[in-house]
């Protein structure tokens, strides 16, 4: 299933090593942990990263989230398990990582929304946090990489 032994490889393996000290920034920023993860199963849902959602669901179970926020991630507009500035990250993160799809960028309602429920310093921690996982998943998808085989607390 591997179509290429990426994170074996110098070149690969320098690249994530910046990726990682990147998303430090984010990870210890004042975005809610539970947010941070919610975020990750999202986008890692639409690009189909089969590595990222068994890494971040097991973190996200392993933290504490509830077997039914974690089932319900993916219908998030069916549901009521999530709160509103949760709702506003998801809506983000659905339209960040969809820029292709949608051919307009983040909408003024989605953006009402984040604004309305994160500071300035959250909202740059969203908005790298997603710009983050988007270059996780594209790497892990282009080189084939699968998902079932992470432990909490791995990387």
């Amino acid at each position: 299933m591997t179509r290429f032994a990426l994170y074996e490889n110098e070149v690969a393996a320098k690249f994530t090593k910046r990726l990682v000290t990147a998303a430090r920034v984010t990870d210890d920023s004042t975005l809610p942990k539970p947010t941070q993860e919610l975020v990750k199963i999202r986008a890692s849902q639409i690009n189909g990263c089969g590595m990222c959602l068994d890494m971040h669901t097991k973190d996200a179970a392993h933290a504490g989230e509830t077997p039914l926020r974690l089932a319900m991630i993916a219908a998030w507009r069916e549901s009521t398990v999530f709160t509103e500035a949760e709702r506003a990250a998801l809506a983000l993160t659905e339209e960040g990582t969809r820029l292709a799809d949608n051919g307009r960028g983040i909408s003024e309602q989605t953006w009402s929304e984040v604004r309305k429920h994160y500071d300035d310093d959250q909202i740059a921690a969203l908005i790298t946090l997603i710009a983050t996982i988007n270059a996780w998943n594209r790497l892990n998808v282009i080189a084939g990489l699968p998902g079932g085989e992470y432990v909490p607390g791995q990387w």
